[in-house]
């Protein structure tokens, strides 16, 4: 497992909750920070030059951030295997190509005022263009802190691209020894009024069978992968932003994938996966398919 790391409270938290599932799982911990040594080149007024002083005290920083953080995990899991690392390349291409390699990386992000705005780049950057299962722990300034308790839940479209996040999630579930509640939103209700056009007329307990039975054939299979699962299926006739981070006030995980059609079109690249980063009150995982 690979957690970047910029010292932020955001930082602090994905530590803690990157060290806690890889005890779980048995996994090591590599947590890295990247100094984007290239930007900060750049950002000198052209007649200077970046001295050995200033990345001296640029690296010595660092790993004042990387030693803080490596406490903060040995104190969630004292018997962990825990790596440290400081990279010259920037924090999104250095998360980006762990996540080629990495069983999952995690990064967190804190919303303060400047903060957010510092990390927005790198944060939809690697959630967008990961190549692995990328988990996003939101620091919301308040006193939560990593929840263990509450159901696992997963958006769900009706296409196939979904299967990572309904296998992720099923895995989170059954690991975390919890209930796991299946959400699929149908957002197109109203897009016939929208367009400008007349609304469908369309039976409202035809349309929500229908995508109950799209529910239930995505789900085929998994629950007897996993006997030891609950499943909880959730049809909702409205877009998927309200009712995942309503959910996600009593989850402890919100898993969705990468990319499909539906009710989650478009994910990460739209309002409802900014929404999700910014606002959910649980960490996100975002699914992807390995690429090469």
């Amino acid at each position: 497992m690979v957690v970047g790391v910029n010292g932020s409270r955001g930082s602090d938290l994905a530590v803690r909750w990157a060290a806690e599932t890889a005890a779980q799982r048995r996994r090591p911990l590599r947590i890295v920070h990247g100094l984007d040594l290239l930007t900060l080149s750049s950002s000198v007024e052209s007649h200077d030059v970046i001295t050995p002083a200033i990345i001296d005290a640029v690296r010595e920083h660092a790993r004042a951030v990387l030693d803080k953080a490596a406490v903060s995990a040995r104190e969630i899991a004292p018997e962990l295997e825990i790596e440290t690392e400081i990279s010259d390349d920037s924090p999104t291409r250095l998360l980006i190509d762990y996540s080629k390699t990495a069983w999952m990386v995690v990064l967190g992000v804190t919303v303060d005022t400047g903060i957010f705005a510092h990390l927005g780049s790198t944060l939809l950057a690697v959630t967008s263009h990961g190549h692995g299962p990328t988990v996003v722990v939101r620091a919301s300034g308040t006193d939560q802190g990593i929840r263990r308790d509450g159901p696992v839940v997963v958006g769900i479209d009706g296409s196939p691209s979904s299967e990572a996040a309904i296998a992720a999630a099923f895995s989170e579930a059954s690991e975390r020894r919890t209930e796991l509640v299946a959400v699929h939103s149908w957002s197109d209700w109203d897009a016939g009024e929208f367009a400008g056009k007349k609304a469908l007329s369309i039976d409202a307990n035809q349309l929500e069978t229908a995508e109950s039975a799209i529910l239930a054939e995505r789900l085929a299979g998994w629950q007897e992968k996993y006997p030891d699962v609950a499943v909880t299926r959730k049809v909702y006739l409205a877009g998927p932003t309200e009712q995942l981070t309503r959910w996600s006030i009593r989850a402890q995980l919100i898993v969705v994938g990468s990319r499909g059609r539906g009710g989650f079109a478009g994910l990460l690249f739209g309002s409802t996966s900014n929404f999700l980063v910014q606002h959910a009150h649980c960490p996100v995982l975002i699914t992807h398919e390995r690429r090469t």
